[in-house]
C-alpha cells in the first residue's frame, strides 16, 4: 500500500520542477528587455533633467541681462551713463 502511495509523488514533484524551469526560462527571456527599457528610462530621465537645467540656466540669464537694462537707461537717464552704456538706444522719458 505505501508503494502505491509514493508512485505518483515524481509525477507530482515533476510537475514543480517542470514549471519552476519554465518560469526561470521566461525570466531569462526577458532579462535583457527588463534591462534594456531600464537604460532607456535612465537615458530619457537625464536627458530630461539635463532640459530642465538648461531652461534654468536661459531664465536666469534672461533676468540678469534684464537688470543690466534696466541699470544702463536709469544711468542714461540721470546723465551718469558709463562710456560702455548705448544710451541712444534707451527711450527719454521727459
Amino acid at each position: 500500500m505505501k508503494m502505491l502511495a509514493l508512485l505518483p509523488l515524481p509525477l507530482l514533484l515533476s510537475g514543480c520542477v517542470v514549471g519552476t524551469v519554465a518560469r526561470t526560462a521566461v525570466d531569462v527571456a526577458t532579462l535583457p528587455v527588463k534591462a534594456a527599457s531600464a537604460g532607456v528610462d535612465a537615458m530619457t530621465t537625464s536627458q530630461s533633467e539635463a532640459d530642465e537645467k538648461r531652461g534654468r540656466q536661459l531664465r536666469k540669464e534672461d533676468e540678469r541681462r534684464g537688470r543690466e537694462a534696466r541699470r544702463m537707461a536709469d544711468r542714461c537717464r540721470r546723465g551718469d551713463a558709463l562710456p560702455t552704456d548705448v544710451c541712444g538706444a534707451v527711450p527719454q522719458s521727459y
